[in-house]
Parts: C-alpha cells; structure tokens; sequence
C-alpha cells in the first residue's frame, strides 16, 4: 500500500490577505511610536482583553501598550501562525522581554490572540490567550517557586 500523501502545509505569509499582513506586521514590530496609529487598527469601540486587562477604545488599548513599553526592557511579539476565516484572526505568537525589576534574562510567554474585524479591516475584539500562573507566575522570583508547589500538589 502506497504512503498516504504529506499533508498540505500552511501558506507561508506572502500568501495572506493584505489586510491580514499588515495586521500581523504591526504588532510584530509595534514600538512605542506607533501607539498614537492605533485609531488606523482599532476600531473606536474595539474591546482589547487579556488576563489583566479589560478595555475600550484605541486610547485605553494604547495605555496597555504603553505601560508594557514602560515596565518591560525589549518586548516584542513573535507570530507564528496565522488563521484567517471571514472576518475572524487567530494569531499564535511568543511574547519576549526581560522583566526591568529583576534584571533576568529574556523571558517568552507563549499565546494566542483572537482578533475580529470590522468592514473596514481595523480591529474590533482583540482577545489574548495567555497561562499568567505557567507563563509568567511561575518564572517570578519567591512566586514562582510557590506557584510550581501548587501546581504539583494540585497534580496530584
């Protein structure tokens, strides 16, 4: 019997919409000039949510960007995969950054960012897909050992 066929293989990002691209490209290389362009990716009503957050507008969704550049030395977004489906974006990435605080080495947090779009390809729900107790909890200083008992004990 003949090997089954190799399974297709995602289409690499010369292949996405345009709009979809320019998407995928503003947060891979968002700094904090581009904070005051949000209004051009936001819609004016667009919900931004993430464990910590819980925000409307391009104002609020900028004062989160804000406060990461302020707070974190380096971050950047890393996509790798991208999902497009009518007007609906699913993107997984790698969050990298250094903690300022604690001077530690690059950290990466692995996750996922559902994004819905309006007619005009600006984004209206942005919603990411994060482990903060895995991805981030547990690499803090004193938390994280606490966090890793926990996690073991609730292991069983």
């Amino acid at each position: 019997m003949p090997p089954p066929p190799p399974a297709p293989q995602p289409a690499g990002r010369a292949a996405l919409h345009p709009q979809v691209a320019a998407i995928v490209q503003f947060f891979e290389h968002l700094a904090p000039a581009d904070l005051a362009r949000l209004p051009t990716v936001y819609t004016a009503e667009a919900r931004f949510k993430d464990p910590f957050n819980d925000v409307v507008g391009p104002q609020a969704i900028a004062e989160v960007f804000a406060h990461m550049f302020e707070n974190l030395d380096g971050p950047r977004f890393e996509v790798h995969d991208v999902v497009h489906q009518g007007n609906r974006l699913f993107l997984s990435w790698d969050f990298v950054f250094a903690m300022r605080r604690w001077r530690t080495q690059p950290q990466r947090i692995h996750g996922g960012s559902l994004l819905v779009l309006a007619a005009d390809g600006r984004i209206t729900q942005h919603r990411d897909y994060w482990d903060a107790a895995e991805e981030l909890y547990e690499k803090l200083p004193v938390l994280g050992g606490l966090m890793r008992w926990l996690k073991r004990r609730a292991a069983g």
